[in-house]
């Protein structure tokens, strides 16, 4: 009986995750089934923190995004980590007054920048204990999950570093996944064509992949 017991602490101690490909993708109930408690979840935007990015579709997007989340039943706000850089605990006491994180899509490795210097990659681990915290995302958001970012660089241009003090490139993901997702593909996003590549860039190099197709949800 100690065992069983032990087993089921195991199991029930561990983040929620709702993984889509692209937007809310198809399983908006399951997601709203995953709300967190009292309903509060950050918006994450920093993939779109690229050197190139247009500032006016990027305000945009994270405008929309906010919408679909609110039109859920979500209170969105907007936690930009730049706001955080070397301010780790200011942001660990921000996540615990929120019960998840919504991360969109951009450039993985930009993202994965942010996350190191506001200290977010440390805070993930201790996350994961809490099993009424959510971790939702799409795109970027969910291929930092997995612990080696290298494949992206097909489609990610991996050399931006956009902010003061980080000029090397992070490789390393946030080693959740024992395998890499590749969101888009087969789909029609103007990406689709460069996964198509990754895909193979993972199978000649051994590297465990699952491809999603935009619409498509892992939830976790």
């Amino acid at each position: 009986m100690r065992k069983l017991f032990k087993f089921w602490m195991t199991i029930s101690l561990f983040m929620r995750f709702y993984l889509s490909s692209y937007k809310l993708g198809s399983k908006t109930e399951k997601l709203k089934e995953l709300m967190p408690k009292g309903n509060a979840i950050g918006l994450i935007p920093n993939a779109l923190d690229y050197t190139k990015a247009d500032p006016v579709r990027r305000e945009e997007g994270i405008k929309e995004d906010i919408g679909s989340l609110m039109s859920l039943g979500f209170v969105v706000e907007t936690v930009d980590l730049k706001d955080y850089f070397g301010k780790t605990d200011q942001l660990r006491k921000k996540l615990d007054l929120l019960g998840g994180v919504f991360i969109r899509g951009g450039n993985a490795f930009v993202l994965r920048q942010a996350m190191r210097l506001s200290g977010f990659d440390v805070i993930f681990k201790e996350l994961l204990l809490k099993d009424d915290f959510l971790y939702a995302g799409f795109s970027a958001g969910i291929c930092v999950l997995a612990a080696d970012l290298t494949p992206l660089k097909i489609v990610d241009d991996a050399t931006d570093t956009p902010y003061r003090g980080q000029d090397k490139v992070i490789w390393e993901g946030l080693g959740y996944l024992d395998y890499i997702i590749l969101p888009h593909y087969d789909s029609e996003h103007p990406e689709s064509a460069d996964i198509d590549k990754t895909v193979k860039f993972c199978i000649r190099n051994s590297i465990p992949f699952r491809t999603l197709r935009d619409g498509d949800v892992i939830v976790i």
